[in-house]
């Protein structure tokens, strides 16, 4: 039986994700901050681990609660993430999202290996392939986890990313209306869990893909550039 771990998994992206998995047999595992994360594990007959994915601990200790659990691990999706920073410079707000975005992210790919997962999926965003000018942190963070996921060369483990754009999560829903209003297409978070599965199952590795309403998930073209080293 496939064991998935699912960071940020208590609601918007993370909780469709581990509801899909859960209803295709799988045994999920949900982390996150938030204890709204006990509602959806019960829910979907899994398991909930408090986890702050910025601590190192934290990563490992919920990896090593789904090995003791369910026996093994097999998929992890690094969905947890901040944003709102916005343009004025905060320094805490600026330490925080780079704390969960991007080492949550490097702290998950760590313990995931290590822990034996075969498949890996990060949650990055449209903020992460193009400017974000309403939110310069957030972006920054997000193309750095680009960086990691074209990257990482890891044997025996695919690793991609997904990009969302606009999803009708808690983190929109302050202008939500707005976006409607000036006629930006909002996604439902189930047309994101239906791209991680379909990331998890085609095999590839090293790619971003990219997640809009109402149309196919699409892998990200990236100009081809070679780097050498001196």
């Amino acid at each position: 039986m496939t064991v998935v771990l699912v960071t940020g998994g208590a609601s918007g992206i993370g909780a469709a994700v581990a509801r899909r998995f859960a209803g295709n047999g799988a045994q999920v595992v949900i982390a996150d901050v938030n204890p709204l994360g006990a509602e959806v594990a019960a829910e979907i007959g899994g398991l909930f681990v408090p986890t702050d994915v910025s601590a190192v601990e934290d990563n490992d200790n919920v990896v090593a609660a789904a090995r003791e659990a369910f026996g093994g691990l097999d998929v992890v999706h690094l969905n947890a993430g901040i944003g709102a920073g916005g343009t004025d410079f905060d320094l805490d707000a600026y330490r925080r999202i780079m704390a969960v975005n991007l080492d949550g992210t490097m702290f998950g790919i760590r313990a995931a290996v290590r822990g034996g997962a075969r498949a890996i999926v990060v949650t990055s965003s449209l903020a992460g392939i193009s400017p974000a000018t309403f939110d310069p942190v957030y972006s920054a963070s997000k193309h750095a986890i680009i960086g990691l996921v074209r990257s990482f060369q890891i044997p025996d483990v695919t690793i991609n990313a997904v990009c969302p754009g606009f999803i009708d999560t808690p983190m929109v829903a302050g202008f939500r209306d707005r976006l409607l209003e000036h006629g930006l297409a909002v996604a439902s978070p189930d047309e994101v869990a239906a791209a991680v599965e379909q990331i998890v199952a085609g095999g590839e590795s090293n790619q971003a893909w990219e997640v809009q309403a109402g149309r196919p998930p699409a892998v990200v073209q990236f100009p081809t550039v070679e780097l050498s080293q001196r």
